[in-house]
């Protein structure tokens, strides 16, 4: 998978210990690996500038931890004996992500090359339930995703969970608040059955922008990240690097006010975006009002027959979620805008009202219509990229993994 290659690191400012060295040189070698394997341990020397030497006590060391394989590499055609071939192991060390939404649960397992290997999900009314309640049969779908995993030789590392809501930046394992789902002041250690695999909250907008950036693989891009289900989420990275705000806040751009005195929102103003390009939203305009099922593929597949309520309720969609993104543009000065989540799926009659809308409202600096983009990864980026964290981390740091 695309991106998935060794994080990069700030400069070191200070002399670094002798094991605190070995241990940058561990990232370094499996992140070469990562990037550009299959590779010999000579290729990664070469990569690397270190020492042939060095790198073979340090791939024994990752071949321990379960981190890297060695195989016998395809013929080369030359005399000789064959040689051997790095790679990321396929069998080992993994991520879960977990998703709660509004109208689902949802759990991915990936392995450190960053392939999905199990996938998880069942459609469930979550909003308005216990918190308790919700959590449990997350857990139980999470239980089950790594027992599958196990059984393909894979060990779950590392635990991530995506919420439709603010997750502070302290203390961590809060879920301040999910108005979507009716939750205030959550925190996950007080119902999660198994206190061994309590999963790290994030929320989901966040998560989709990061699974984003890393499955094209564009570290140094500037990109606001929006997406849709219930509400409107939006997430921000800067420089490769999410920009979560002072608290934890950042994203809200569902409530940012597109007529100010407009629609009362559940959030207490009044005019938000959320009443104008959310789903409910979408789904009143096209005369729909609550249908059972997948609203966003019944939307699609309306849409895409021509009818149209529907595409005249998407127009409007569009067109609100174009002024709303103005100020985003305006304001940061990002290399483009992504739409993801229900958004990438709706697409192909969201983007021309969009597109219009910036047109005539960003006049201060060029915007080409190009810069407005759905996401290839749709509504299974927030669970990706809850996965995808932990083999992010994993390689930034495999000496984090136990040896054998």
């Amino acid at each position: 998978m695309a991106g998935i290659g060794r994080a990069s690191g700030g400069l070191e400012t200070a002399p670094a210990s002798q094991q605190g060295m070995r241990r940058q040189n561990l990232a370094v070698v499996i992140g070469t690996v990562a990037a550009h394997g299959p590779l010999s341990r000579a290729d990664v020397a070469g990569h690397t500038g270190l020492t042939r030497p060095a790198v073979s006590s340090m791939v024994d060391e990752l071949i321990d931890r379960g981190a890297v394989t060695e195989t016998e590499a395809p013929p080369s055609g030359r005399v000789g004996r064959p040689g051997r071939a790095l790679a990321l192991n396929d069998r080992g060390p993994a991520g879960l992500g977990l998703e709660i939404g509004v109208t689902h649960l949802a759990a991915c397992v990936v392995d450190l090359r960053g392939e999905p290997r199990v996938w998880r999900r069942v459609e469930r009314a979550n909003a308005g339930r216990p918190a308790g309640q919700v959590l449990a049969e997350a857990a139980a779908l999470g239980a089950e995703a790594e027992s599958g995993a196990a059984a393909l030789g894979l060990r779950v590392e590392g635990r991530v969970l995506a919420v439709p809501g603010v997750v502070p930046n302290e203390p961590r394992g809060l879920v301040e608040r999910a108005p979507n789902l009716g939750w205030h002041a959550v925190r996950l250690a007080d119902h999660w059955p198994d206190p061994d695999t309590v999963p790290d909250p994030e929320n989901e907008a966040n998560l989709g922008a990061l699974a984003e950036q890393w499955h094209r693989g564009n570290p140094a891009e500037t990109f606001v990240h929006v997406s849709a289900e219930a509400g409107i989420g939006a997430a921000l990275v800067m420089g490769g690097q999410l920009f979560r705000g002072a608290r934890g806040f950042a994203g809200e751009l569902g409530h940012l006010p597109v007529h100010p005195e407009g629609l009362p929102c559940a959030c207490g103003a009044r005019g938000c975006l959320e009443q104008y390009a959310g789903e409910a939203a979408v789904l009143r305009q096209a005369g729909l009002g609550h249908v059972g099922g997948d609203p966003v593929a019944l939307l699609a597949e309306r849409a895409a027959a021509g009818d149209a309520s529907t595409l005249r309720a998407l127009d409007r969609a569009g067109r609100a979620l174009g002024l709303g993104l103005t100020s985003a543009v305006n304001l940061i000065d990002p290399d483009s805008l992504v739409l993801g989540g229900a958004y990438a799926e709706l697409a192909d009659w969201l983007l021309p009202s969009v597109r219009a809308e910036l047109a005539v409202r960003v006049t201060v600096r060029p915007w080409p219509p190009e810069a407005v983009r759905p996401s290839a990864l749709g509504r299974r980026g927030p669970v990706l990229g809850a996965a995808w964290r932990t083999v992010r981390q994993i390689i930034a740091d495999p000496a984090r993994l136990p040896g054998r």
